[in-house]
């Protein structure tokens, strides 16, 4: 995945997600097959707090979302880009780690995903690639 096209998949996560409720982002190494490119990653977000759960002791349980990108890299149809962000589950924190061994298992994967910090994905989503100075 280019720096571009990682950028550009974080940036359509945060159009479905409100980024300051991210609380981890699990980006997997993308496969390339056919003339295409797709994507994956677990993204787990704070749930929205309601008055009522303010009272209850601690709200430890998290959104888990998963975010898919293709992108068309030969054909007719070079460039056209695709994401899909749905809900998957309702769970704490550390079912996350779970979710991703499951995926690396099926997938017959043993690289790691690329872990992002709520914060370090905020971060990613404003600053800028580089871009050489013109003459």
């Amino acid at each position: 995945m280019t720096d571009d096209t990682r950028r550009r998949f974080l940036l359509a996560i945060a159009d479905q997600v409100a980024p300051e409720r991210v609380e981890e982002v699990r980006v997997f190494r993308p496969i390339r097959q056919s003339g295409q490119e797709t994507g994956v990653a677990v993204v787990a977000v704070e749930p929205e707090v309601h008055a009522e759960d303010v009272e209850s002791p601690a709200v430890t349980r998290h959104i888990v979302y998963s975010a898919r990108y293709r992108l068309v890299l030969k054909g007719p149809d070079r460039g056209r880009w695709e994401t899909t962000v749905t809900a998957e589950a309702d769970a704490p924190l550390t079912a996350v780690e779970a979710v991703v061994r499951g995926v690396l298992r099926r997938a017959g994967e043993d690289d790691e995903p690329e872990r992002l910090t709520g914060e370090s994905f905020r971060q990613a989503l404003v600053v800028e690639p580089w871009t050489a100075p013109r003459p």
